[in-house]
């Protein structure tokens, strides 16, 4: 591995991007961060039932608050040169070096280990929306006083040299379910059913009405339906299909769920056929501290410059990171917004950027650290 911190940090990102892998398979990731991190002198722990690594640093026999700093570690499955495979289109390997290259520039104050207590967490499945939760399950969290977390920014957002102290990301919701009728029919006999695509037509223009705070952005949109087989002239009772539900509050969220579910009653009363949701999952929106952003935007200004510490950045794009502050409201926690030029976007197959950035992260990410400390 290269000498300098740079080049440790850049080696590291190249071979997690070269190593990708999906949700709750991140094996290979988490036996390679492992052993980064007992290199480093971290207590380790890792679990027996799903992936994702623990290092601690410093001094937990001590009345020192507990940082927390987190990567996310999975990959996305996608077409890539027309084949699926696992890619890191997300970031989350550039995510995982910065936050090694954390733990390296600390290790190089030697003076430091006992004024420090800080847990790195490599969390699984941020993907899926449930990696946080198995790490709150876990009582990863449960002596955590602080948490920071990073995420790269398309170029839309940020600037190369950009940084933002929080991402304030919105609430997701996404359901799967089902049209259960009575059957197909005939073509030529459509009394004897319900036409599960037009029941699903009805679906798509009833959420269109959906009308809630303007000030507040949101969204419904139908994502998939499925009906009908081979056969043009059967009329499909039975159809499957998939509802996004966006909103940039927690409580908005609720209100449009409540709003959906209704119009799924009053379908199911018109029409006499069931509509079952087969699955549901979300992320919730940021619940932001001013304290943990107050040092963030600290740290930025420290490294890149007030003139490049941006305000409080909004977004429709969820993260589960959020569930930690949501399963423990005491806990004071900001995501930076790291600028990066990246192109063309997040989870797009062939997404690049400056990886300059890397060591951007780093240093704010460490400053930020130190700050908390009063060091």
């Amino acid at each position: 591995m290269g000498n300098t911190l740079e080049q440790r940090v850049q080696e590291t990102f190249d071979y997690l991007h070269k190593h990708p892998e999906i949700s709750w398979e991140e094996k290979e990731t988490t036996n390679y961060i492992k052993s980064l991190l007992e290199n480093s002198g971290c207590k380790v722990t890792v679990f027996d039932d799903c992936t994702g690594v623990i290092g601690e640093y410093g001094n937990f026999n001590s009345d020192l608050p507990v940082v927390g700093v987190r990567a996310d570690i999975d990959a996305l499955w996608q077409e890539v040169n027309g084949e699926f495979q696992a890619n890191h289109s997300c970031g989350h390997d550039a995510h995982m070096a910065i936050v090694l290259g954390v733990l390296w520039k600390l290790e190089q104050e030697l003076e430091l280990k006992d004024k420090v207590a800080i847990k790195f967490i490599f969390q699984p499945a941020e993907e899926t929306g449930t990696g946080a939760l198995q790490m709150i399950e876990k009582q990863v969290v449960a002596d955590v006083d602080y948490l920071f977390g990073v995420h790269l920014r398309p170029e839309q957002e940020l600037k190369m040299g950009q940084a933002s102290p929080v991402i304030v990301h919105g609430a997701s919701k996404m359901y799967s379910a089902t049209i259960k009728g009575d059957g197909d029919a005939h073509g030529a006999r459509p009394h004897l059913n319900h036409n599960a695509i037009e029941i699903g037509a009805q679906i798509v223009n009833m959420i269109s009405q959906i009308h809630l705070d303007p000030r507040v952005p949101h969204s419904v949109k139908m994502t998939n339906f499925h009906a009908g087989g081979k056969s043009t002239n059967i009329i499909p009772g039975n159809a499957s299909f998939a509802l996004d539900l966006r909103a940039q509050s927690n409580e908005l969220i609720e209100q449009l769920e409540r709003k959906v579910k209704n119009i799924f009653h009053s379908i199911q009363e018109l029409y006499d056929v069931e509509i079952k949701i087969t699955s549901e999952n979300g992320l919730p929106a940021a619940e932001t501290n001013e304290e943990a952003i107050s040092i963030m935007k600290k740290a930025i200004s420290e490294t890149l410059g007030e003139e490049n510490t941006m305000p409080s950045l909004v977004t429709p794009g969820g993260d589960d990171f959020h569930f930690y502050t949501i399963k423990k409201p005491s806990l004071k926690a900001t995501m930076l917004g790291l600028g990066c030029d990246l192109t063309p976007g997040l989870h797009h197959p062939y997404m690049t950027f400056n990886k300059e950035a890397l060591q951007n992260g780093v240093d704010i990410l460490s400053r930020a650290i130190l700050n908390t400390y009063k060091i």
